[in-house]
């Protein structure tokens, strides 16, 4: 099998070897779904990166290794007779073909807009026949939002799905004024004579929230946004520390003014043309 050409088969075939009670990997052997969860978000977030960094080379590394979950997952699923790997492959092909009518069947759906109103629409299906499925399954609309995704993604899904039933602003100057309400909110816990931590994390928190829907209503991601700010922010840090280096003193004896200087030099330097 090892010297077969490489292949999905020839990765669960890897996978059960390193779960054989037998002659398995120790460390393989004893993982549950629960243990492997955090290496999940881990290889998924690697995927990302090398994205977001134009590393193609890695990113056939790092798709292999969020490939491997998959695998991972089916083969404890598999050994506790839950599900294997073909019936996931089954489940995401039939969500595929069902949430895609225009392009599997003869459904008319043109724009963007109407794409994504169908794929709501369809979630909207499944999360109904989950509830009549399981009685005690919560029919809510929020109902199987992840609760571990990044708090920006899930504060755009929560919002996202709250919209397409109609709750939401129609018009952007609106979430502009929700904002300007939640800083002045946030502006009156501060300048309270005795502040008050608990309302201020909670103002500071909608505050937050509010910008999450503006990055939305301008069809924006937050998550991305706020990584790429993130980049960008450590970037020019590093230039400051990099100046800060050649003036041949401690980082500690510059005041904030100077490093001020050396920031907006390098803010300078970034649009100089090249």
């Amino acid at each position: 099998m090892l010297n077969e050409k490489s292949s999905v088969e020839k990765l669960r075939w890897i996978m059960a070897q390193l779960r054989d009670p037998q002659t398995g990997c120790p460390w393989d052997m004893k993982q549950d779904f629960a243990s492997i969860t955090a290496h999940t978000l881990e290889e998924a977030y690697e995927v990302v990166d090398a994205i977001e960094q134009h590393d193609f080379i890695e990113l056939t590394k790092e798709l292999g290794d969020l490939l491997f979950q998959v695998i991972f997952y089916s083969q404890l699923a598999q050994e506790q007779a839950l599900f294997n790997f073909d019936m996931v492959v089954e489940s995401i092909c039939e969500k595929l073909i069902r949430r895609h009518p225009h392009v599997f069947a003869d459904a008319q759906l043109h724009t963007d807009e109407q794409i994504k109103a169908n794929w709501e629409n369809e979630k909207i299906k499944e999360r109904q026949q989950k509830k009549l499925n399981n009685a005690k399954a919560p029919l809510s609309i929020l109902a199987d939002i992840p609760k571990n995704l990044p708090a920006l993604s899930q504060a755009a899904k929560i919002q996202k799905r709250c919209s397409h039933v109609g709750f939401d602003w129609h018009d952007i100057h609106d979430v502009f004024a929700k904002i300007e309400e939640e800083v002045l909110e946030v502006k009156d816990e501060l300048t309270a004579q005795n502040i008050n931590h608990a309302a201020l994390g909670e103002e500071l928190g909608d505050l937050m929230f509010a910008v999450v829907n503006l990055c939305r209503h301008a069809k924006q991601d937050p998550e991305t946004l706020l990584r790429q700010a993130n980049n960008k922010f450590i970037k020019r840090f590093q230039g400051v520390e990099a100046l800060v280096s050649d003036s041949g003193q401690a980082f500690s004896a510059h005041n904030l003014v100077v490093l001020e200087q050396y920031w907006q030099q390098v803010k300078s330097q970034e649009k100089s043309p090249k």
